[in-house]
């Protein structure tokens, strides 16, 4: 199966992109995930929408051209992070690449909440009419005080959640085979 990745954050050493790559590396006999770079996508402007930059184009190809949509964000202010929202209104107009794309989420904080309101905001926005994309339901990733997940190397160590994140990978791609058929 062939996902994308979004990234909401930007951080270099960001918590979220090393699970994104951990995922990468940990289910690459299941699904082949391509980490996507939201960082160099200029703020969506209607004046432009109908004939965007390379780089917006380019990243709405790689988009259609998958199988499925893997978001790992963080939670800012309670909210999706600014440069994943900008990264959804790309997506929202035009030729809308996520309409009933399957998705689902995984989202890490060092907070105790996890991510949930990022991730009520973010179900929200992928529902909306512009997005239509597809939320894996009941399957929600919620990694709380991610600092504590990670040995002084920077690998995700933690078996529970490590055990907890197969589970939800495999009811993702058998729900995704299923909207298949």
């Amino acid at each position: 199966m062939n996902i994308v990745a979004i990234v909401g954050s930007l951080r270099k050493d960001s918590y979220n992109r090393k699970i994104a790559e951990f995922m990468k590396n940990r289910y690459k006999e299941k699904m082949d995930i391509e980490i996507l770079n939201i960082g160099n996508l200029p703020l969506f402007s209607e004046d432009i929408e109908d004939d965007p930059p390379t780089v917006v184009k380019e990243f709405k190809n790689q988009i259609k051209s998958s199988e499925g949509i893997l978001f790992v964000t963080p939670e800012y202010n309670h909210s999706i992070p600014g440069a994943l929202k900008n990264a959804l209104d790309w997506c929202s107009r035009v030729d809308r690449v996520m309409k009933d794309k399957p998705t689902f989420i995984v989202g890490a904080s060092n907070g105790n909440v996890g991510t949930a309101r990022c991730q009520a905001h973010l179900r929200q926005v992928l529902n909306s009419g512009g997005i239509s994309a597809i939320d894996l339901p009941g399957n929600q990733i919620l990694i709380a005080n991610v600092q504590d997940h990670f040995d002084k190397e920077g690998n995700f160590i933690d078996e529970r959640t490590i055990k907890y994140l197969d589970r939800v990978v495999d009811n993702y791609i058998k729900w995704a085979e299923k909207l298949k058929s």
